[in-house]
């Protein structure tokens, strides 16, 4: 099973571009996406090319902001959406979909901001993120995608010392926050398979930034630690664009 994970930054925008020949070209299993940007029913239209998928989309009560959607070629057991917190869950950041070994959700883990203006949110969105990730996790293993918003060590960005306690994506607050993730028994698959690997999955629009590979690892696989022997790749899509982002994935 080849599951992966695209931070679109418009599934709209994303579509007029290369992403349905990608996708075609890959034919994962399953499908995780941030940043759709539009409502559920614009983003059925705008994959309706992508044949043999059953799409789950989740948007923001704000327009055009935030979303997610799984497409996933088997139907999932079961759906939800949000994590049944009423604070965190009008920005469409979250699916689950279950199957019969795994709970696999997709995320979009808020942004602290140029200003750093929602870092004391984004520190309340992540401590209860993993709440909602260990309950589910007492029914089954738990496989988590999505642009976390954070590098997590000095490997996953190019600038480090610049950025550290200065820039939202490294903030002290934020990498506590993916330790607590790791620590709580979760996997950074990537890492795990590729410790030594300096590849990144975001670049600024910014100064030429994806041409010059300046760039940050801040999309993530996250898994239980009773998947690790089922995942037998991580990797980093460099080469497909479309996106600020980049896709990322695994092989189970």
């Amino acid at each position: 099973m080849n599951i992966i994970s695209f931070n679109v930054n418009g599934i709209r925008a994303v579509v007029g571009k290369t992403f349905i020949a990608d996708m075609q070209a890959l034919q994962p299993d399953i499908i995780c996406l941030q940043e759709t940007k539009a409502t559920p029913e614009q983003v059925q239209d705008a994959v309706a090319e992508l044949k043999g998928y059953h799409v789950f989309a989740s948007s923001a009560e704000r327009k055009g902001y935030s979303g997610t959607a799984i497409l996933s070629k088997n139907n999932p057991i079961n759906v939800t959406y949000g994590i049944g917190v009423a604070e965190h869950d009008t920005e469409g950041r979250v699916i689950c979909a279950e199957y019969p070994d795994f709970f696999l959700i997709t995320v979009y883990v808020p942004n602290s901001g140029s200003e750093l203006l929602r870092l004391a949110y984004r520190q309340t969105w992540d401590a209860a993120f993993l709440v909602y990730l260990k309950n589910l996790e007492l029914q089954k293993p738990v496989l988590v995608c999505g642009d976390f918003n954070v590098a997590h060590q000095a490997i996953d960005l190019a600038r480090p010392k610049e950025n550290y306690n200065k820039a939202a994506g490294y903030m002290q607050e934020e990498i506590d926050g993916m330790n607590a993730y790791i620590q709580a028994g979760l996997i950074d698959t990537f890492r795990i398979l590729n410790p030594d690997t300096v590849k990144y999955s975001w670049w600024s629009y910014r100064a030429g930034a994806r041409q010059k590979n300046v760039g940050w690892r801040i999309d993530y696989f996250l898994a239980s630690a009773a998947l690790q022997p089922a995942i037998k790749e991580a990797y980093i899509l460099n080469d497909i664009l479309g996106s600020d982002h980049c896709p990322v994935g695994v092989a189970l």
